[in-house]
């Protein structure tokens, strides 16, 4: 029992964080009681859920193109769809698989099943994820001024912030090398990065118009900053992606930050989710397509041995 623990500790210590997260998140919607919870969300109109959800949508589109951008830029000869199905694919293993499937893994999955280079689609999902880190680095500053000036308030002490970048750094220098392709290529850089800040600008809007509905006054700007302080939190590997541990984070930085009471910032934190997960759910559609692709190219190996 011990050397399966032992092998499978990251997978126990993210299962126990996912349940411990989610088990406090239903404590505290118990607490505020359902039917307000309810209520604040019949305050965000249907079509404010409407426009939200496509500007996820979009978001998502931008996501489509950074991995493009980088897998063609890699010598990789992929077409528009083909990054479209694997990368809604990945989206939908990420929200409806995650206890065996990762979104990455799906889609390098798919990806060599099609035909194409290991070592290149690794090496741009890992590029993939890093521009991504970096864009939402970008929009800290926007929250941790505001954060700094409630921590005095805080009713408890905050996790301690230099583990944190200990580990987005290790991470780091551990994928540097796979990068090596894409830092002789500028021009694909800059186009991803610029699909990272669109990925980010469309998912700061669909937050920004679902908290119109419950608070008048969160600024567009103070949203990204909450945003990307709660996504660098739920890089670390304490839960399956990051399912309690967002919500927890982004409603607790709601209410301290932007002045959101505890029902709205639970609320909003769930609308969020709802957001992303249908904004997978075209990655069903998908699925089927990909799975005949992987089938064929099994059946050609075999033969061809």
């Amino acid at each position: 029992m011990i050397p399966w623990l032992s092998r499978n500790r990251g997978v126990v210590i993210r299962w126990a964080g996912t349940g411990l997260a989610v088990l406090l998140l239903l404590f505290l919607i118990r607490e505020e009681n359902w039917s307000d919870i309810w209520a604040a969300i019949k305050q965000v109109s249907f079509q404010q859920f409407l426009l939200a959800l496509a500007c996820m949508m979009v978001s998502r589109l931008f996501v489509v193109g950074r991995w493009h951008v980088l897998m063609r830029s890699g010598g990789v000869d992929i077409s528009i769809k083909d990054s479209t199905a694997l990368t809604f694919t990945g989206l939908f293993a990420s929200n409806f698989l995650p206890t065996t499937v990762g979104g990455d893994l799906a889609r390098l999955g798919g990806a060599m099943q099609l035909g194409f280079d290991r070592a290149v689609c690794v090496a741009s999902l890992v590029a993939d994820r890093l521009i991504g880190m970096f864009g939402m680095a970008l929009a800290l500053p926007l929250g941790i001024g505001p954060l700094l000036k409630v921590l005095p308030t805080l009713s408890f002490k905050m996790m301690a912030l230099p583990p944190i970048f200990q580990k987005i750094m290790g991470f780091v220098r551990r994928t540097l090398s796979a990068f090596s392709i894409w830092l002789k290529k500028p021009l694909a850089l800059l186009l991803s990065l610029t699909c990272t800040l669109g990925n980010m600008a469309f998912i700061f809007a669909a937050i920004y118009v679902l908290s119109s509905g419950l608070h008048d006054n969160v600024s567009y700007w103070l949203i990204a900053g909450i945003w990307s302080l709660t996504y660098f939190v739920t890089l670390l590997p304490i839960s399956i992606n990051g399912y309690g541990v967002q919500e927890l984070v982004f409603s607790f930085l709601l209410v301290q930050m932007a002045g959101l009471d505890k029902v709205e910032g639970i609320t909003l934190a769930l609308l969020i989710r709802i957001l992303f997960i249908t904004a997978s759910l075209p990655g069903a559609l998908f699925l089927p397509g990909i799975m005949e692709a992987m089938t064929v190219s099994r059946k050609e190996a075999v033969e061809t041995k």
